[in-house]
């Protein structure tokens, strides 16, 4: 069963369909748009307050009408397909998180965090550094 699974598999990959596939815009076209999902996946966990919101709403509308295209186009381009599913599922992320950080008290949050972390280390450093000399005039 394998056999036979796995020599039609290579008969596939052989074939002149296959290698006309690998160099048509159908092929390459996609491939080139990946960059785009994987950089916002990169982004994912970097600081909120680098997100743009107008760029990620864009980038959410880009991708929700090239799958539309990518569905009803002939013959159906499903790899155009699931480049557009992932960034606009990452985008729809980071959008969540930049009105998380902008709107939701994101901001607020971290600026208490920074503050008491910050705050006790001051503190500590003054208490043990000593008095300055006195000044001669």
């Amino acid at each position: 069963m394998s056999k036979s699974l796995g020599r039609k598999l290579f008969d596939n990959l052989k074939s002149k369909e296959f290698r006309e596939y690998l160099m048509s815009t159908h092929f390459w076209g996609p491939v080139a748009n990946w960059g785009i999902p994987l950089a916002a996946l990169a982004d994912i966990r970097k600081d909120p307050i680098i997100i743009s919101g107008k760029m990620t709403t864009a980038l959410c509308l880009y991708s929700t009408i090239f799958m539309r295209f990518a569905w009803m186009v002939q013959p159906r381009n499903l790899l155009l397909f699931a480049c557009h599913m992932t960034n606009f599922t990452a985008q729809t992320v980071q959008g969540g998180r930049f009105i998380n950080y902008h709107y939701l008290g994101g901001k607020e949050r971290d600026q208490q965090e920074v503050a008491s972390t910050v705050a006790p280390t001051v503190e500590t450093k003054v208490s043990e550094t000593k008095p300055d000399s006195p000044v001669k005039k």
